[in-house]
């Protein structure tokens, strides 16, 4: 009888433990659903309108519709699980495809290298670059210039698939047919880990390229010739940390180049180089954050600076005072009143400008897209990214400020659920990378709405190390993975406790990548704040960078550990596989198989010390899955038993 009344008991306690949480499995299926509407764009002539979108088995497809019939006139996808990755009008009537494709175990979809047009009937399709075209070359090709003043050419550079440090080959082709006029070799490899960007004139001449050297410690090197039939010579070497200058592209004079520049400023300004003179000028800077430009329109093409958008306490522009195209810069100034606190750009335009696509973003609303009539000044909308995303379903995410011990000053996004501010169970996320990337309001966070939608705050802190808010503040993190760089993040908690947001008892740590190793270092450095940790395809030793993964596969990956990392006793102080004991919460370790990224044997050696002490934890791996799940059901999994395990340790 005893026996029956415990088993009884224990029958209770899992179905309560099981039951406890109500997860809203349609808010799991609509966030983990990728979008559905991916791209669009209207011919030159505004007779076409084409656009990417993905169907119920995950393909993407291209659709193109005659405006002037209202009616579909071809659709074009890949064979087999093979994706259109992007496209572009060559023309009135031709289009230039890329291709992705899943290889091997691996869910995500991944860019061939080939090079497809056809016309926006669908006929006359020409395989025009890879080993499926005619010549059947391994090489990886890429537009560089769509040349619109020539528009049956374009301009590429290739490089070979089996070299690992391949030179980089120029190109003119005819989009009919694939034959190449070979433009000579740009004196610069694209290393593994690296690219090489290429910069056109206004006539389509590559007279300037930009890579880095990692038998320098990944320098950046500007090579640039003032004509076609000059030498290539190195004109600037910089440091990405200690100031450097990046190309866009180049004004009309053919020797000035446009960029993003820290040379002189501590964050990203807008620039000019001169290819000639060296002389380096900076137009635009703000001293909280890096800037990126807004061009003009002209000829359904990239003209003018107007000014630049940029993002500390929200999503803000600054305009030139004088311009020439003062009509374009009113509407900009006008579309960004419109859209407040909302990422803008025109994606697409005719070339007599009467017509736009414009795309709009921001943490609260789903990438929407409108066509936007010149002549009228009127908007309408075409579709969003993702339809099923309703406003009920879209907790709000607002940026906040706050100061680390040190006086630093931090931003970062707190979402809360709707319609609660206060005493809630919070969960820290923090952004992988962990250096050059920041969590911003510009796109919707999947995770930060689940968590929300299902009552809790979710905050993401921009800590030192991040970028987008100049160098000091980004190599202020550098070799202080696990300590500085902890504390912003444990100092931006208590701020959320201090201001009655968080509830000081109910506080997990979730992230993935450098995310992961903050959850698992955050709770050894916090033993008693925190309640529970998730640490996703994480980096848990740190020593296993150097041997495992892509990164230490070349050297310009093993300069930047070098570069980043703490040496020595730090670095045994900072990697969690070595300070399990300092752990005293439950851990759920989730790791992706075929991770190439943080491989596998960072979560099992995590494991192995875990299974060692016989201490607690949870485990997710799922095979066919990379850096991070693509895979929308193995998604909906991960959330659902983040759910119940957040729900046992910090739930009501």
């Amino acid at each position: 009888m005893k026996n029956l009344l415990a088993l009884l008991l224990l029958s209770l306690f899992f179905n309560f433990n099981c039951f406890a949480v109500t997860i809203k499995s349609d808010v799991l299926q609509a966030y983990a659903k990728h979008s559905q509407y991916i791209d669009i764009k209207l011919s030159p002539d505004g007779k076409y309108l084409a656009s990417t979108s993905r169907n119920n088995e995950g393909i993407i497809s291209l659709t193109v519709l005659d405006l002037t019939k209202g009616e579909i006139i071809s659709v074009t996808r890949g064979r087999g699980k093979e994706s259109v990755s992007s496209f572009s009008w060559l023309n009135n009537e031709r289009l230039l495809l890329t291709m992705a494709r899943e290889y091997g175990s691996l869910e995500q979809p991944k860019p061939t290298g080939e090079l497809i047009s056809m016309d926006a009937d669908g006929k006359k399709m020409v395989i025009l670059t890879g080993p499926r075209a005619e010549n059947k070359e391994f090489r990886f090709s890429s537009i560089i210039d769509i040349l619109p003043n020539e528009p049956d050419q374009v301009l590429i550079y290739s490089v070979s698939f089996t070299s690992s440090e391949p030179f980089v080959d120029l190109y003119r082709m005819k989009v009919t047919t694939g034959r190449k006029r070979p433009l000579g070799r740009i004196p610069m490899r694209a290393y593994k880990g690296s690219g090489v960007s290429v910069f056109t004139n206004q006539d389509g001449d590559a007279l300037a390229a930009q890579g880095i050297d990692p038998n320098q410690n990944n320098k950046i090197i500007l090579l640039a010739r003032e004509n076609v039939d000059a030498e290539w010579k190195t004109i600037l070497e910089s440091s990405e940390y200690e100031g450097s200058f990046s190309p866009l592209y180049f004004l009309d004079d053919g020797e000035t180049l446009l960029g993003l520049s820290d040379l002189e400023t501590d964050t990203k300004s807008i620039a000019t180089f001169n290819i000639k003179t060296k002389k380096h000028s900076v137009i635009l800077t703000n001293n909280k954050a890096d800037l990126m430009p807004i061009n003009s329109i002209v000829n359904g093409q990239r003209g003018e600076l107007l000014g630049a958008a940029f993002e500390y306490d929200k999503i803000d522009a600054v305009f030139l005072e004088s311009v020439k195209d003062t009509n374009n810069q009113a509407i900009f100034k006008s579309l960004m009143k419109s859209f407040e606190g909302q990422s803008l750009s025109v994606i697409s335009a005719t070339k007599d400008n009467k017509s736009m696509i414009i795309r709009t973003s921001s943490a609260n609303s789903p990438s929407k897209f409108y066509l936007f009539d010149n002549a009228e000044r009127k908007l309408s909308v075409l579709t969003q990214s993702k339809p099923w995303l309703t406003e009920n379903i879209i907790p709000q995410t607002k940026i906040i400020t706050y100061k680390s011990r040190d006086g630093l000053e931090i931003t970062g996004l707190l979402t809360l659920p709707n319609g609660s501010a206060k005493n809630l169970p919070l969960i820290l996320l923090p952004h992988g990378g962990p250096h050059g990337i920041k969590d911003s309001t510009v796109a919707i966070n999947s995770d930060t709405k689940v968590l929300a939608n299902h009552g809790y705050a979710v905050f993401q802190p921009n800590y030192r190390g991040s970028g987008g808010f100049g160098k000091s503040f980004l190599t202020k993190g550098f070799r202080k993975w696990g300590t500085d760089m902890i504390n912003d993040m444990t100092d931006g908690v208590h701020h959320l406790i201090e201001t009655g947001v968080a509830d000081k008892d109910r506080l997990c740590v979730y992230g993935a990548s450098y995310g992961g190793y903050a959850a698992l270092q955050s709770v050894i450095n916090e033993p008693d704040l925190y309640k529970c940790s998730i640490g996703f395809v994480g980096v848990y030793d740190l020593d296993l960078m150097f041997t495992e993964g892509d990164i230490p596969e070349n050297d310009s990956g093993i300069n930047y550990l070098n570069t980043v990392l703490p040496t020595g006793q730090d670095r045994i102080a900072q990697s969690p596989v070595k300070n399990v004991d300092k752990i005293k919460v439950p851990v759920f370790i989730v790791q992706g198989e075929d991770d190439v990224r943080v491989p596998k044997e960072h979560a099992l050696r995590l494991k192995a010390e875990f299974d060692k002490r016989s201490m607690p934890y949870e485990w997710l791996m799922k095979s066919g899955e990379g850096h991070g799940f693509y895979n929308p059901e193995n998604q909906v999994e991960l959330w659902q038993k983040m759910l119940v395990f957040l729900d046992k340790h910090i739930g009501k």
